[in-house]
């Protein structure tokens, strides 16, 4: 994914939760970035981390709670232990094609669709 340009206070902010999460394993409150950065507001903050967002910057964590924001590295995240899931059955379904165990093949591509819907 490419990004679009963050703004200089948004590098910023992006730098500041970068090496909070670093430093504690887990991402800053909205108020902590507030107070640190001097914002007067917590919903500039959050003005900011949506931007970073929808800018493929920041992701929210899987369960979505105050301090599971996470930093996209080189345009991706980490992926989620579903989509390693997924890769691994799409690995196994290739495997016993190779093998012409298309019986498994199929049956593994059933459980693959289901999960993706």
């Amino acid at each position: 994914m490419a990004h679009d340009r963050a703004t200089k206070k948004q590098q910023e902010l992006l730098s500041f939760i970068d090496g909070f999460i670093k430093g504690n394993g887990y991402g800053p409150s909205y108020r902590e970035v507030m107070r640190a950065l001097g914002y007067k507001s917590v919903s500039t903050v959050a003005a900011h981390v949506d931007a970073l967002i929808a800018k493929g910057y920041l992701r929210k964590g899987d369960d979505y709670s105050a301090r599971s924001i996470q930093v996209v590295s080189n345009g991706r995240s980490e992926p989620t232990d579903a989509e390693r899931a997924l890769k691994y059955l799409a690995t196994r379904e290739a495997e016993f094609r190779s093998s012409e165990d298309t019986e498994s093949a199929d049956t593994l591509k059933k459980v693959i669709d289901v999960l993706k819907s």
